[in-house]
C-alpha cells in the first residue's frame, strides 16, 4: 500500500504499450492498464499486460472489467473476471483494479470479496464504480473493511474539478486508512485546484489524438460505433505527463 500523504502520486490510464512507455518517459509513478478505450476501460489482453510488465519499469495495475456499461455483474460475468484474474496474475502486475455494485447502488460486498480472494496479496484499486454508488460515505468504510488500497473517484460528479468539496470530504472520512485518487478530467491546468482536497493521487489519460496511417478508407463501413472515428488513435502524450508530474512534485515539497 502507498504511504498515505507522504507523496502525491501520478497514475496514467493507458490502453496500449506505447502509452505505457510514454507514461514512463513522462515521469508517471504508476499505470492503470486497460482495454476498451471507447467503453471507459475493460480488461486488457494477456499479451498487452505481458508486454508492459516486460518492457516498462513503473508499476502497472490491471483493470478487471468484463464489459462496458454498469457495474452489476451476473454469475457468468463473475466467472469471466475470476478467470481473467487467474490468468493475469501469472504475469505479476503491480496490482488490480475492480469494482462491483448491487442493483440498489450499494457496494457488492460479497462479489468484491470473491474477487479479492482470487487476487490474493496484490494491492487493489476500487475504480469509478464508486462514483455510481448511492452512499459514498458508507462505501468508503466498506471498502476499507474489504482491504481495498485505493479509491478512484471524480467525487460523484462528471469531472473531479467539479467535486473538490466532495473529494476533500472523502479524504477526511478516509483518514489515511485508504488512498483517495482523483480522476476524470484531471490535467495540468487543474491539478493545483484539485489539490485543495489533499487527495493522495491524480489519475488521467493524458491522451492526444493521432491520425491513422491508413491510406485507403472504405467510407461505406463502420467496424464499431457509427459515432466513433475509426481513423483516429489516442495515446498518452509525454509532455502532458511531464507537466502534470512537475506540478505534483511541487505539491510534495513541504
Amino acid at each position: 500500500m502507498t504511504n498515505f500523504a507522504n507523496k502525491k502520486l501520478l497514475e496514467i490510464c493507458c490502453f496500449s504499450l506505447k502509452s505505457c512507455k510514454n507514461a514512463e518517459l513522462g515521469g508517471a509513478d504508476r499505470l492503470e492498464l486497460c482495454g476498451g478505450f471507447l467503453e471507459g476501460g475493460t480488461t486488457p489482453s494477456a499479451g498487452l499486460l505481458k508486454s508492459v510488465v516486460d518492457q516498462v519499469n513503473i508499476p502497472a495495475y490491471v483493470m478487471i472489467r468484463p464489459r462496458g456499461g454498469d457495474f452489476l455483474y451476473n454469475e457468468d460475468e463473475m466467472q469471466v473476471m475470476m478467470a481473467d484474474i487467474k490468468l493475469l496474475k501469472e504475469y505479476q502486475p503491480a496490482g488490480f483494479v475492480i469494482g462491483m455494485l448491487l442493483a440498489n447502488g450499494d457496494i457488492d460486498l460479497v462479489g468484491n470479496a470473491r474477487l479479492l480472494e482470487a487476487i490474493g496479496d496484490f494491492p487493489v484499486t476500487f475504480h469509478r464504480a464508486f462514483d455510481m454508488c448511492n452512499n459514498p460515505h458508507l462505501a468508503i468504510e466498506q471498502l476499507i473493511s474489504l482491504g481495498i488500497d485505493n479509491i478512484l473517484t471524480s467525487g460523484q460528479f462528471q469531472t473531479a474539478i467539479e467535486a473538490v468539496p466532495n473529494l476533500k470530504e472523502f479524504k477526511q472520512i478516509a483518514s489515511n486508512r485508504i488512498n483517495i485518487m482523483a480522476g476524470s478530467g484531471v490535467n495540468p491546468t487543474n491539478i493545483r485546484e484539485i489539490a485543495a482536497a489533499d487527495v493522495d493521487a491524480y489519475h488521467f489519460s493524458a491522451k492526444k489524438s493521432f491520425p491513422s496511417e491508413m491510406i485507403f478508407r472504405n467510407s461505406n463501413i463502420n467496424m464499431g460505433s457509427k459515432d466513433a472515428d475509426e481513423f483516429v488513435n489516442y495515446e498518452a502524450e509525454v509532455e502532458l505527463i511531464r507537466q502534470a508530474k512537475g506540478i505534483i512534485e511541487t505539491l510534495n515539497i513541504k
